[in-house]
């Protein structure tokens, strides 16, 4: 099958569920309520920063699909327990990151302060916890909790990982598997426990979350180097500025000229702000070394990966959907 959707915009992709998001909001809504009223204020600067909400969205497009039409019991719940546990990582990241800009608008940590944040991750955190065991199926808490944990290996290999000019492709590879992979995978293997499917079709709905997260990821980093902050809703070289050695950059210290790979070098090691003159000479040696066009290989061939697990999915608007999402992480802009 191929995808049918002709224009790459998300909602229109998401189309098949856009009655689940709505139910979905609410959901996330009412879980997110507390009596203390700090958690109250930061979790609605939250929700009303928006998001692409793609990994809840695979939860409900893979549970749709697969189940071909029957009901799927706790779906919504879980896409939300997803949800939860990607912004609390993001709450955190941001701390640890001391980033300011997120989504578009200040960070959390940013308006609220480092402690407020990382005190509402860890609540989002414990709400997702309780909400896993809605489905009574230790299967479906082994995967999030499994989840969780490798997540968070995944965020402190990525801190060894910082100012590290050394860092290979393989070891920046498996900082994607484990800190955003991850959860795609996690969200998509969800998806097919809950419309009740055989281990081989649940072996394959985590393959495509496996390989469509890192596609997501390398185009991540690509952007970081080509988007703008409106486009990107974070600041442009980021990654750089905060010492983070991504595939364009591992790209261009390996073929680089011997200037661009002392002066990467030196960008990475820094621990002080980047001047912009040095930032604007990395970034134009990024853009014109050929590690944009590695990267975005690297991404498709991820997302073709994705695409072959797809292969023995049944034919309806939920797999055009995924289908299409394939097609969306390779040309998105934001």
């Amino acid at each position: 099958m191929t995808s049918t959707v002709k224009n790459n915009e998300l909602s229109q992709i998401l189309a098949p569920i856009s009655l689940d998001f709505k139910a979905l909001d609410e959901v996330i809504r009412l879980k997110l309520a507390s009596k203390v009223a700090l958690i109250d204020q930061i979790s609605t600067y939250i929700i009303q920063a928006g998001g692409k909400r793609v990994r809840p969205a695979l939860l409900l497009l893979v549970a749709k699909a697969l189940a071909n039409g029957k009901e799927t019991p706790h779906a919504l719940e879980m896409a939300a327990v997803v949800e939860f546990i990607h912004t609390a990582t993001l709450l955190h990241d941001d701390v640890v990151d001391e980033s300011t800009l997120r989504r578009g608008r200040e960070t959390a940590n940013a308006a609220f302060g480092n402690a407020a944040s990382v005190l509402v991750g860890d609540f989002l955190y414990s709400r997702a916890f309780q909400m896993m065991v809605g489905p009574n199926d230790l299967r479906v808490m082994q995967i999030l909790s499994d989840a969780t944990n490798t997540i968070a290996e995944g965020e402190v290999l990525q801190l060894l990982n910082m100012n590290d000019p050394e860092v290979s492709e393989a070891s920046y590879l498996q900082v994607i598997r484990y800190k955003t992979a991850k959860l795609f995978e996690a969200s998509t293997e969800l998806g097919a426990i809950l419309a009740n499917t055989s281990p081989a079709q649940q072996e394959q709905a985590a393959a495509f979350g496996r390989h469509i997260g890192t596609a997501f990821q390398l185009m991540d980093d690509l952007l970081d180097y080509t988007a703008n902050a409106e486009q990107m809703g974070k600041n442009a070289g980021d990654d750089l500025r905060e010492g983070k050695p991504t595939l364009p950059l591992i790209y261009l210290l390996e073929n680089g000229t011997t200037e661009e790979r002392l002066l990467v070098r030196a960008a990475i090691e820094q621990n002080q702000d980047l001047p912009e003159d040095v930032f604007s000479q990395i970034l134009n040696a990024v853009q014109n070394s050929g590690a944009l066009d590695y990267t975005q290989v690297a991404a498709k061939k991820e997302a073709d990966l994705a695409l072959e697990s797809l292969k023995n999915f049944p034919e309806n608007k939920a797999t055009e959907a995924l289908y299409a999402l394939c097609e969306y992480s390779l040309v998105r802009q934001a």
